[in-house]
């Protein structure tokens, strides 16, 4: 081959790797910056929450019954951890989506044998009608797996059950856990991406679909968004809030760790008309751990986005730092 085939071919691959690598372009939001400097939500008391409170999903709320006059509120649930270990799900609200009020009591705790030992944790919101599900990861000793309870109010919630068992998928071979739902129906069926972990020990992203958001088929006989060697998804490629709906695809935050188990965030494309097929995906992390409340914890480096709300000309995005404090972020609506 001449020098100059070759030359054009490798433009030719660049210009297809940037393309795909890049998807500003169908983001409903700009670049990101932290809405507070200092953790919204911190650890307090010595019981249920005095470990740690992190990793929170964010809705706003209006009741189906309120009057024109109510403005709706922020309403937050988001894991709480004692000094056991055990996590549980606590509540709190907000006027302004900065400052939140939290309930003395979690609305979800431990009790059946799935849940055992470690608890519940890592909640993410989607609602369909009047009823929020919340993809629940129920902790043991020996499984992980998503469970799914429904509310109207999001203080009482009523278990479904497991919904995506541990150690029996296509390609995941041990957890299973972090579902987040597409807002609308699409074909027909919901579709949820969800993290697995694989043969070889690392954990991405899967996707199942259901008719009736309790039994879920899954969708591809690999991950639907795999890890990447040396890059900062290496090891962990998890689902971050529910997917938000745009003409140009699917959009898809995620929460990525590399090699070392640093925790950045990552944004994906897919095509709205099948879940399944990528279109675009960030080749760079949009947001990373750069306070000292985000690197220094119990897990030290880590963001970690479960919570979203579009407000106004903005987003604002809810992360967990360090797996001990809550945060913001927020960016321009495009």
């Amino acid at each position: 081959m001449t020098e100059k085939p070759k030359i054009v071919i490798s433009l030719l691959l660049l210009a297809a790797s940037l393309a795909f690598a890049a998807p500003a372009a169908d983001l409903p939001f700009g670049a990101w910056t932290r809405a507070s400097n200092e953790p919204i939500l911190s650890p307090q008391g010595g019981t249920w929450e005095s470990a740690g409170t992190f990793n929170p999903a964010v809705t706003f709320f209006r009741a189906k019954d309120a009057n024109k006059q109510d403005p709706g509120k922020f309403v937050m649930l988001y894991r709480a951890q004692d000094a056991a270990g055990t996590s549980r799900l606590g509540y709190a609200e907000s006027t302004d989506g900065i400052r939140f009020t939290r309930r003395p009591d979690p609305v979800l705790s431990p009790e059946t044998g799935y849940e055992k030992d470690g608890g519940v944790e890592d909640p993410r919101l989607q609602k369909f009608g009047d009823t929020f599900t919340s993809p629940t990861p129920a902790i043991t000793k020996r499984m992980r797996s998503s469970a799914s309870p429904p509310s109207r109010d999001l203080i009482h919630w009523e278990r479904q059950g497991v919904i995506l068992p541990a150690y029996k998928g296509n390609w995941n071979v041990a957890w299973t856990k972090s579902g987040a739902i597409v807002p609308e129906k699409i074909n027909g069926k919901y579709w949820m991406y969800w993290l697995g972990t694989a043969a070889d020990k690392t954990d991405q992203m899967g996707l199942s679909y259901s008719t009736d958001l309790i039994h879920w088929t899954e969708a591809t006989a690999t991950p639907v968004l795999p890890r990447r060697p040396e890059k900062f998804d290496s090891r962990v490629v998890e689902p971050g809030p529910p997917p938000i709906l745009t003409p140009g695809g699917i959009v898809l935050i995620y929460n990525g760790a590399d090699d070392k188990l640093v925790y950045r965030t990552g944004v994906a494309v897919f095509d709205r008309k099948d879940p399944r097929k990528l279109l675009s995906r960030s080749d760079e992390p949009i947001f990373a751990p750069e306070k000292e409340w985000e690197r220094v914890g119990q897990v030290p480096n880590v963001i970690f986005v479960e919570g979203m709300v579009p407000q106004g000309k903005r987003w604002l995005f809810y992360y967990g730092g360090a797996d001990q404090y809550i945060g913001v972020a927020e960016a321009p609506s495009k």
